[in-house]
């Protein structure tokens, strides 16, 4: 009994762990940490958006951070890593976050709902689910489900390609769920192959290496107008996002 109550105690712990982490480390895009005990202390690998608001000026957020980690939680001699998120918008914690803060700030949450999944999916998602749930509009309890692209929903496939966070935010209304589930081609299986286009016949291989150097340079350039932190790619989102027709917006127009 006594090992239930370890594995019990030590499950509970990582999630206060991550719940403080998802606060503290809120304006880098937090998404997951993995918890490693090795014989010189407990590594612990940091996945955000960005690296730099979390290592701070000349360390001393990590060093914040690890003392932190110690005392609280009591982590023995903590090694802290930062790991940089290549594709913030296919990671399901980072967008969890991000939409919990829309409904935070009083964006309605199917203008919210549908702008997520457009950013999603225009990101190079296979699918995604985004399941809304709780005090939406009413005293009552209710929920949204909104789907598209491809989401395989069970057996090895699903729990290979899909991956998903579940986030909770408190509104005036009260507490709302979210969750996402998003499919990542990258992750598909090699027996299987997504055709999105047929192939262009009768191309040439100088043609095929001029194609290759383009897009070579076009990943190494980097956007100028990326936002610096969370906070502030929040206000850019809040902009952009009115332009998003809901479902009421379409109904007010056919009438």
């Amino acid at each position: 009994m006594s090992a239930v109550k370890n594995v019990i105690k030590d499950n509970y712990n990582m999630m206060l762990l991550k719940d403080y982490l998802r606060k503290a480390i809120k304006d880098a895009g937090f998404s997951h940490a993995e918890i490693s005990k090795t014989p010189t202390g407990t590594r612990v690998a940091l996945h955000v958006t960005r690296p730099g608001i979390v290592i701070g000026r000349k360390g001393s957020g990590i060093r914040e951070l690890t003392e932190r980690l110690a005392t609280d939680f009591g982590l023995k001699n903590p090694q802290i890593s930062v790991v940089e998120i290549e594709k913030p918008d296919l990671s399901p914690s980072v967008m969890c976050n991000r939409m919990a803060s829309h409904l935070e700030r009083g964006t309605a949450f199917r203008r919210a709902t549908m702008w997520t999944l457009k950013q999603i999916m225009e990101s190079g998602a296979m699918g995604v689910q985004i399941t809304i749930s709780g005090k939406l509009r009413g005293d009552r309890s209710a929920f949204e489900k909104h789907t598209q692209g491809i989401l395989p929903r069970a057996g090895h496939h699903a729990e290979v390609i899909v991956d998903e966070d579940i986030a909770h935010v408190k509104t005036a209304m009260g507490l709302i769920g979210i969750r996402i589930r998003i499919a990542i081609k990258e992750k598909l299986i090699p027996e299987f192959e997504m055709i999105t286009e047929k192939p262009k016949k009768g191309k040439d291989k100088s043609e095929k290496k001029v194609d290759t150097e383009k897009k070579v340079d076009t990943e190494k350039k980097v956007d100028p107008t990326r936002a610096k932190s969370e906070t502030e790619q929040i206000n850019i989102e809040e902009e952009k996002m009115k332009t998003v027709d809901t479902m009421e917006e379409e109904e007010a127009k056919l009438k």
